[in-house]
């Protein structure tokens, strides 16, 4: 049996595109009140006005500690409390390591990996004080798998999921849920791909990637199983997949 998502409050991190819009729209049809957080405030704006839902939209950048915990507390003042924790947003950068960017390999790991800490650091005190909540991580098939055409993001994932692992177990005595998601290739704006029908057209007729949509699904499954059940990893990937 599945458990209602009515009422819950979640933020979302890297919500104004992809995987992070797709489960804004999602949670939004199952009643979760939202706090969409991301560097595009724009987007973020128009986007909580089409939602059904009671939504805050935060200027935020994973790379600045500050904003990470202004978004928590603004979300706080709004709604009292924190159920569901999405750790989405992220970077991508593959290539020859040696014909990188240090830098831009620094902004990848503060991102995908230590806004990642953060996020959860700042969520699991109201949580435990509640002895419920739900904490899940965008990671990747590259987590899993070593890629090594992105060697960088892959150590970045592979972080990711030792966070996850650990934490489970640590947390899971408090009544919280720490779980991720691994997507293959995902046909959204991270991988180049905006047009409608291009995204029709490698996921339904190719089928090498998958859609934020099916993501946002997926995620959705995690979170309304029963309090009992924990998904530690749910890892999926395009019919014909190049891994």
């Amino acid at each position: 049996m599945s458990q209602s998502l009515a009422g819950k409050v979640a933020i979302i991190t890297g919500a104004s595109s992809g995987i992070g819009e797709a489960t804004a729209r999602t949670l939004a049809r199952q009643g979760c009140k939202l706090s969409l957080a991301a560097r595009s405030y724009e987007k973020l704006e128009a986007l909580a006005a089409e939602l059904p839902v009671e939504s805050l939209a935060l200027r935020a950048d994973m790379t600045q500690p500050g904003d990470i915990s202004n978004m928590v507390e603004r979300t706080l003042e709004r709604f009292g409390r924190v159920d569901i924790m999405l750790a989405n947003a992220g970077i991508w950068i593959r290539g020859q390591f040696a014909d990188g960017d240090l830098d831009d390999f620094s902004a990848l790991l503060k991102i995908n990996v230590d806004a990642v800490l953060r996020c959860a650091h700042a969520v699991i005190p109201g949580m435990k004080a509640r002895g419920s909540g739900d904490i899940i991580v965008t990671s990747s098939v590259s987590g899993h798998h070593d890629l090594h055409g992105e060697p960088v993001y892959s150590a970045s994932k592979n972080a990711a999921q030792t966070i996850v692992h650990t934490l489970r177990r640590q947390l899971a005595p408090a009544g919280i849920r720490v779980m991720s998601l691994a997507p293959g290739p995902v046909a959204n704006p991270m991988q180049g791909l905006r047009d409608p029908e291009d995204i029709r057209r490698v996921t339904e007729v190719d089928r090498d990637y998958l859609s934020s949509d099916d993501c946002a699904e997926a995620i959705l499954f995690m979170l309304t199983r029963p309090p009992h059940v924990t998904v530690r990893d749910l890892v999926m990937l395009p019919q014909i997949d190049r891994v």
